[in-house]
């Protein structure tokens, strides 16, 4: 008892689920860790795009020659070279692509496509830290609910204990049943520890999903998602088929594919491309351009190539990449039937949490009822304090059971909600 209510006085906020979701999603790590894949994505996407742009470069070079041995004899006569001799080079260049067999253009689909393949996969991973937050959340509320029905059971068994010590003393009961509610209370303050340190290792663990301080002690309110209805299971299965981003990858991931073997097949193809290109030749000792000491070719060039022996080489790469599209094909097939089955199974999880809820809602009645039986039957000297002890067990587990099978429902509808695709929309 007195670990429940030194937490309490410890907790200082009360968070409702839609705040801890969102707060998680602003401070998740690996939501910006995706976020940055996806630049990464259009970054690539952007140099692709650089590709089809002209390249250009500009260069100037210097070079001196010494020419120790500078006399060339021919015979009665010879030339007579320099000592010495310098010369000034500058290029400039400018070239275009013209045609390249669509490969540029495949490039720039190829990117879009991983892109898109990268902003479904944030799309997942802030699915399963929404996911992640609401089972962490929905157990912390369990722990709670059943610190609340320990204190409960409690303060009752005390006021139990306190009134067979009053019949010991008037020679009513036995010492051997005041010892059976002191032994009631021992083992209900062993659950109390239990459930005490499993809510400090979830409410850490909370705490560094919401980017919280660890010391931050977390209190939640009443949860009412139990109480959703059902629809039918095909509307499930249908509306993840429409929503789930595995099956939305694997399509860019086929369409992928299929821009792979285009671009695999465009290296079969000639290609052609312009070029531009300016000289400056000095031979004189001066870098500064003087008129008649230099000269200035312009170039034009227009070139077109064809590798050839691709016809040849390319057909086993067709063959493979054709391979990998059948793969994406099949790994969706496979996708689909997962994705069903894993609907069905949350839908009947769901399914089975509201009808143990209606279940326990009648258990708790009876045990309510019998307790009060026994209660009366007690104070009556008709019943041991053992069968009193019972009644009251009884009663305090099914109160414990009902608070876990409406949170047990509410994380299984959530469950069943991300299955279909749809937990963030």
């Amino acid at each position: 008892m007195s670990l429940i209510s030194n937490r309490a006085s410890a907790q200082d906020r009360t968070i409702t689920l839609d705040e801890a979701v969102k707060l998680g999603i602003a401070n998740s790590k690996v939501l910006k860790l995706s976020q940055s894949k996806i630049d990464e994505a259009v970054s690539q996407y952007n140099q692709v795009r650089d590709n089809v742009l002209p390249t250009g470069s500009v260069s100037f070079a210097y070079n001196r020659a010494e020419i120790p041995y500078n006399h060339l004899a021919f015979g009665e006569n010879g030339i007579n070279l320099p000592k010495s001799a310098n010369a000034y080079l500058g290029i400039a260049s400018l070239n275009e692509t013209i045609f390249a067999g669509g490969k540029f253009k495949y490039a720039q689909e190829s990117n879009k496509l991983l892109i898109s393949i990268s902003r479904l996969d944030a799309d997942k991973d802030r699915d399963q830290i929404t996911y992640q937050i609401i089972n962490a959340y929905y157990n912390l509320y369990k722990v709670l609910q059943s610190q609340k029905v320990v204190k409960q059971n409690l303060e009752t068994i005390d006021a139990q204990i306190h009134q067979s010590q009053r019949f010991f003393e008037q020679g009513l009961v036995t010492k051997n049943d005041v010892l059976q509610f002191q032994l009631q209370r021992s083992n209900v303050e062993l659950t109390g520890i239990d459930l005490e340190n499993n809510r400090k290792v979830i409410n850490y663990d909370l705490n560094i999903l919401l980017g919280l301080p660890e010391s931050t002690q977390l209190n939640i309110n009443q949860i009412t998602e139990a109480n959703r209805e059902l629809g039918a299971m095909n509307n499930y299965i249908d509306t993840a088929l429409n929503y789930r981003q595995e099956l939305k990858q694997l399509d860019l991931r086929g369409k992928y594919a299929e821009t792979n073997i285009k671009t695999i097949n465009a290296n079969t193809k000639p290609t052609l491309a312009a070029s531009v290109g300016g000289y400056y030749v000095d031979a004189s000792g001066n870098p500064i351009p003087k008129i008649g000491n230099f000269i200035t070719p312009v170039t034009l060039g227009l070139t077109a190539s064809w590798k050839f022996s691709s016809l040849w080489t390319n057909k086993n790469k067709i063959s493979e990449a054709r391979i990998q599209r059948d793969e994406v094909e099949i790994n969706k097939g496979i996708t689909l039937d997962n994705i069903r089955n894993e609907v069905n199974q949350n839908y009947h999880a769901y399914q089975t949490a509201l009808d143990k809820i209606r279940l326990l809602q009648t258990s708790i009645e009876q045990a309510g009822e019998n307790n009060n039986i026994l209660a009366s039957k007690y104070k009556s000297n008709i019943a041991s304090a053992t069968d009193r002890a019972d009644a009251e067990t009884l009663l305090y587990q099914a109160q414990i059971n009902l608070e876990l099978a409406k949170a047990d429902a509410g994380l299984a509808y959530y469950t069943l909600l991300k299955s279909t695709g749809k937990l963030n929309k």
